[in-house]
This record gives C-alpha cells, sequence and structure tokens, in this order.
C-alpha cells in the first residue's frame, strides 16, 4: 500500500454535560473542512471501546479532540504529545463504555493489539480545551464555544504538519 496512512481524528465527550461536548463539537466541523484524503474525522462522543475497535483497523496517527482541566483559563487550548502507557505492565482497564478517558482507551487498545497482532498508531495527540463546567446541561460556554474554530484551525495544521516531508518522502522512494 503506497501513500500516506490513515490519521483519524476523534471527538470525544458527552454533549450533555456542558463542556465536555467540546471534542464532539469540534469534530463535526472539522468534518466540514477540506481535509488531507487520508485523514477521517469521527463522533466518538462516549462510545470509548468503539474507539478503541477502530483504531485496530490501523492508523498511523491519532488526534483526540476532548475537554481537558489542566488549570488555566477556560477555552485555553492545548496540544499533548501522548507517550503511551509506560512500560505496558498496566492492568486490563475496567470497561466502562460511558466513562472512558483517553487514557483507558488507550491501555484497551494495547491489549487489544497483543491479543491481534494489530499494532497501536504510531502517533497519538490530544487536542484539548479548558472547560469552564462540565456540569449537566446541552451546550458549550461562551468561552469554550468561542475555541472550537481556534481548536479546527490547530488541528488542519496538525494534519498539514503530518504530511511526508521530502526527507520522508526521499526514505520511501514514494512518487509524488
Amino acid at each position: 500500500m503506497s501513500g500516506p496512512r490513515p490519521t483519524l481524528v476523534a471527538g470525544i465527550g458527552n454533549i450533555f454535560l456542558g463542556d465536555d461536548g467540546f471534542g464532539v463539537e469540534t469534530a463535526r466541523r472539522l468534518a466540514e473542512r477540506d481535509l488531507p484524503g487520508h485523514t477521517e474525522v469521527v463522533d466518538i462522543g462516549v462510545r470509548g471501546v468503539h474507539l478503541a475497535y477502530q483504531l485496530l483497523d490501523g492508523y498511523d496517527t491519532l488526534v483526540l479532540v476532548d475537554a481537558t482541566a489542566r488549570g488555566e483559563a477556560p477555552g485555553t487550548l492545548y496540544v499533548i504529545e501522548y507517550d503511551g502507557p509506560g512500560d505496558g505492565t498496566a492492568a486490563v482497564p475496567a470497561l466502562d463504555g460511558h466513562r472512558m478517558t483517553p487514557d483507558t482507551v488507550l491501555a484497551l487498545l494495547g491489549t487489544l493489539c497483543a491479543g491481534t497482532g494489530g499494532q497501536p498508531p504510531r502517533r497519538v495527540l490530544i487536542v484539548g480545551c479548558e472547560p469552564a463546567s462540565t456540569e449537566e446541561g446541552i451546550g458549550l460556554s461562551p468561552p469554550v464555544s468561542d475555541a472550537v474554530p481556534r481548536a479546527v484551525r490547530l488541528i488542519e495544521e496538525l494534519l498539514a504538519d503530518a504530511e511526508p516531508s521530502p526527507a520522508q518522502a526521499s526514505t520511501t522512494e514514494a512518487p509524488r
């Protein structure tokens, strides 16, 4: 198979918990954009187990989009490079399909890959947004809503950066 390996952008969150719906809304808007052909955008919502199984299809890069509380002002965007689960000795996560964090999904993926011989994504990025509130209610707070278009642009930049560089292309001898 020639050409770039696929990239999966997954919007995560619960739209019934205020700003926790950030990832879902960002994925919805990103899906309306003109993205590189090897990019797939999905609204995962709270279906973490589904995401883990979908990743078995073989993606080079995974971009998770989620509300991420790190103590900054609401609406602050983060790009976090996921390092992996460590030495692989972590316990198999408990499966609660509605409360699976990105760490839990990736740990489950590691377990599934070990059992199937599959390969996890080479690179995992988390694009997070500081929430104002994750209390029950539908709709994003103003600072998080304002962050969605900025997150879309940020993800587009990350996807453009993921395109093979001339140095990478020369090592694979792929025609351009």
